[in-house]
């Protein structure tokens, strides 16, 4: 299982499954962005986080309990 962190990549967090649904519930636009689609192996977690005001701790606690 992976180990997810602020510096894991967007792609990386999206092949945990229920990733999706958990960065979902805290609107991230990336998601459904087309070019950060482009860019997920470059962006990571906390930077997305950080740049959009999401709570970076709430959803690193979300993504270990998946």
């Amino acid at each position: 299982m992976l180990k997810v962190s602020k510096d894991t990549t967007l792609e990386e967090v999206m092949k945990v499954r229920g990733a999706e649904a958990v960065l979902s519930k805290y609107k991230l636009p990336c998601l459904h962005c087309p070019m950060a689609r482009m860019e997920m192996g470059a962006l990571k977690l906390g930077e997305v986080c950080k740049a959009y005001g999401i709570d970076l701790k709430r959803v690193l606690e979300e993504l270990k309990g998946i």
